[in-house]
């Protein structure tokens, strides 16, 4: 039998957020009431939305980033500085859009313009924004349950996190910008028409992003199951580059096996 340890951090946020919505996920869109979860592991899952699978989100012009960065600006979605959600903290907007704003390069770095005007203040030291299709990396948090009154396991996604890829990053790291709740998401998607899932074989079978989501349209990989240390993958599985990456494989394979094994008694 599949064997598993909720990271005690985890524990602690969900169980609040439960207990005070009456037993149910509070960030779950389909809540499973609790005392109907047989089984629970928290995953974190890496999507690069470059990967021709995840490109009909990614669409020119109808980016599902550029529409969360709209929807921020709009203040119809509040970012949150972590997956903690309402157990930490919002951002402003203005600290949002401080965040997807490009460090400007020194005076050191800068060439200089021979045509600027020596009276005016150069453009390079406001910075520019990132491009929506500069920010391809996202990573989505969901607790994968499986409910024992309908006797089937769901992919309960919880929050997507916006990620500064580290090639457009200074500091060469991936970096978050803003943890948004799936909830939030599905109703800024639902009433955006250029958040659509661009069907490449068919311009009148497109799909709202809320129905790809649903239908698992996209392409991810684990990089992080809830553990006692919570520890990331790569971390646990260090010892070589190999296991690291084989490491998302053979976690998604546990899951898959776990359910598999409950019909066989």
């Amino acid at each position: 039998m599949l064997r598993y340890i909720i990271s005690s951090c985890i524990i602690a946020t969900s169980s609040l957020a439960i207990a005070q919505d009456g037993g149910y996920n509070p960030y779950s869109v389909r809540p499973v009431h609790e005392s109907d979860v047989m089984y629970k592991k928290t995953i974190i899952r890496a999507m690069d939305l470059r990967e021709k699978q995840n490109l009909p989100m990614f669409s020119t012009n109808k980016e599902i980033t550029r529409i969360i960065i709209d929807a921020v600006k709009k203040g119809e979605l509040k970012p949150y500085t972590s997956d903690s959600l309402d157990q930490g903290r919002t951002l402003t907007k203005e600290e949002f859009v401080k965040k997807i704003v490009q460090a400007a390069p020194s005076e050191e770095d800068a060439e200089p313009d021979p045509n600027a005007d020596p009276n005016a203040a150069p453009a390079e030291a406001q910075g520019m924004e990132y491009l929506p299709k500069q920010l391809y990396q996202m990573q989505m948090k969901e607790d994968y349950i499986f409910d024992k009154q309908r006797s089937r396991a769901y992919h309960d996604i919880q929050c997507i996190t916006m990620m500064i890829p580290s090639e457009f990053n200074p500091k060469g790291i991936e970096e978050p910008i803003g943890t948004f709740k799936y909830k939030d998401l599905v109703e800024v998607f639902k009433k955006d028409p250029r958040a659509i899932w661009f069907n490449p074989n068919n311009d009148s079978e497109h799909k709202n992003l809320v129905d790809a989501f649903d239908l698992r349209l996209f392409s991810s990989y684990i990089i992080k199951v809830s553990n006692p240390r919570d520890e990331y993958l790569v971390d646990i599985y260090s010892e070589s580059q190999k296991q690291g990456i084989m490491s998302s494989y053979w976690s998604a394979d546990k899951l898959m096996e776990y359910e598999h094994n409950l019909w066989e008694f």
